[in-house]
This record gives C-alpha cells, structure tokens and sequence, in this order.
C-alpha cells in the first residue's frame, strides 16, 4: 500500500489505503457471498430472540451487503445515542434503530458512497416498519478518523460501535481518539473486529485484497491495549473471541503469500494443493516452514478468558468495550 495521498473534504486527506478500501466495498463487494474469506463474517452463535426481530424487520438489500464479524448490541439502549463506524449499508444502524426507540437516535457514518447510498434508501422504509412517527436515524458522509471534521458534535453519544470496520484504517489510534472525543463522559466503545496474534509482515500488511478482506490490516491486540490508554479509554474488556480460518474451493486459482504458502507446502494438506510462484510454471513452492508456533487465543488467555485451540500463527474475531 503505498503512502500516496489524496485530497477530500474538510481538509481530512485520504490515504490509498482508504482509496482502495472504497474501492473493494463500493465496486468488487456487492453482496456477502462475494467476500473471499470469513473474516468479514459473523462467527455462528446464539442471537437473543429481540435482536434476531429487529434484523428480521431490516430490509433484504441492506442485509445482502452487509459485512461484519460480530454482534454489536450492548446491553440497555433504550432512549441512547448511538453511533455506528463504518455504518456500510445501514444493517446495525437500522437494527439498532428499533432497540433505542422512537426516543433515541442512530448515526451511521461511512465514507464509501455506494454503500450510504444503500443505506439512506430505505431509511423510510424502516421507519414505518419499525412503527415510528418520524425517522430516528442519519447517515453521514466521512472518515472514521475524523469524526468532527464531519460535523459530530464532541461529547454527544452515549455508545459507539464498530463492526468490522477499525481495521480498515491505516491510523487506529486517530480512530481511537476521535471515538474518544465525540463521546459522553462514561460512554462506551462497543465494538467488533479482527486481530492478530503478532505484528503483521509488511507483505500481509501491502496486499489489497487481505486489507480488504479485513485481514492486512489487523491489529496486534497488545497494540490495541496500548492505544486504548494513550487516548485515554479504560483497558479494553473482552467479550467473545473466534478463530479465523480460512478455506479454499476446488479448482479455483487463489493468489496466497508467501507465509500461507509455507505453511500449506509442510502441512497434511499439501497434495491436494497445485503450488504456482507468480510468473512461473506450476511446482512446489520449496520454502522452508517457519520455526516456533503462535497461539492465537493468546488475546483470549491474556484477557482471563480461557478457550482451547492453537495454530500457527493466526487472527481472531473478537467483541470488546472500553469506557471513556
């Protein structure tokens, strides 16, 4: 990814990191099913039986283009202000709508027009089938590190989400920050996302479509406790965590680096893999594996929630709160 920047509104300058990532979400993804990997992918668990009435109620095209990792529903949200990063097609922003009440209000910020397009065409539609007089929702055209640059107001909600979206950034901490400045003192920082076992190599990190797929720019967990309390939230809690795996179909061509291609090469699985280095004939790769193996509930021990389970390397979805 290279450092190259382009200009946008209120003075915020988008990276290529952003471009790219319009790009993926606004022109390549058109609906779940076109996702490469699960990591933009809600890990099966049980749903409450409120929740699971207010998604039935949200409409069938924004529910095709959503793409998250988790359940951001906290807990008591009747009357609150809520905001949602990187809203993408509106699910959670309309989902969440029912559950604040005609009282409360949900605001949905993204920066890729495709998707506010999506999202704001079926605010009415929501807003008689959720049975309220006048629509409790808005969705905002921005960055999610420049949050007041788009005219949120500092101190002004009570909780912000996240589902899948903080990775995206190439600067986490000014997301952090942001989010910490446009909540109320006590607000809380609901959020859902992908993070790794270990820093990332910088060719995971420059791959377009492992960015994309939420993967490339995960954050090594032990950085994310760090920036928690530079910008001055509570230590992060955590709530879930699942590991990422990842599949791949028969007799379809998936460009891999050069990591997974080592680990496939020495695993079980390698005679049913056809191994082919860019630009060159199909053969084995011959790369020597790795020594010494991660574990990726690391995040989970650390935390004081005990789950069994290890791999080599590896990234997790987890659900966390931290606290202004």
């Amino acid at each position: 990814m290279a450092e190259e920047n382009s200009a946008c509104a209120k003075g915020f300058v988008d990276s290529s990191i952003h471009v790219d990532v319009k790009d993926y979400y606004g022109k390549v993804l058109k609906k779940t099913s076109d996702l490469k990997s699960n990591a933009c992918v809600a890990p099966a668990q049980p749903i409450p039986a409120f929740i699971r009435q207010a998604l039935k109620k949200v409409h069938p095209e924004v529910t095709a283009r959503y793409y998250g990792c988790g359940l951001v529903v906290p807990e008591c949200l009747e009357g609150c202000r809520i905001l949602d990063l990187g809203s993408g097609s509106g699910r959670d922003v309309y989902m969440l709508s029912e559950l604040v009440g005609e009282k409360g209000h949900v605001t949905g910020i993204d920066m890729t027009e495709d998707q506010l397009d999506v999202a704001r065409t079926y605010v009415d539609y929501h807003t008689k089938e959720f049975g309220f007089k006048k629509p409790n929702v808005s969705f905002v055209q921005g960055y999610i590190e420049a949050l007041t640059e788009a005219g949120l107001e500092k101190s002004s909600f009570d909780i912000i989400i996240s589902n899948c979206v903080v990775n995206l950034s190439p600067d986490k901490k000014r997301v952090l920050a942001e989010a910490y400045s446009v909540l109320k003192d006590g607000g809380e920082l609901y959020f859902s996302d992908v993070y790794s076992s270990r820093r990332l190599t910088e060719e995971i990190k420059n791959h377009k479509v492992l960015w994309g797929e939420c993967i490339g720019g995960a954050l090594w967990w032990e950085d994310l406790l760090q920036l928690a309390e530079e910008v001055g939230f509570s230590p992060p809690r955590l709530v879930t965590a699942s590991v990422i795996t990842f599949t791949f179909k028969v007799d379809e061509v998936v460009e891999v680096d050069g990591e997974v291609a080592t680990i496939l090469t020495h695993s079980r699985f390698r005679e049913d893999f056809t191994f082919q280095p860019q630009g060159g004939p199909r053969e084995s790769c011959g790369v020597k594996p790795k020594a010494g193996t991660v574990d990726p509930f690391q995040l989970v021990l650390q935390l004081g929630k005990q789950q069994p389970g290890s791999a080599t390397g590896g990234c997790c979805s987890t659900q966390s709160a931290c606290c202004k």
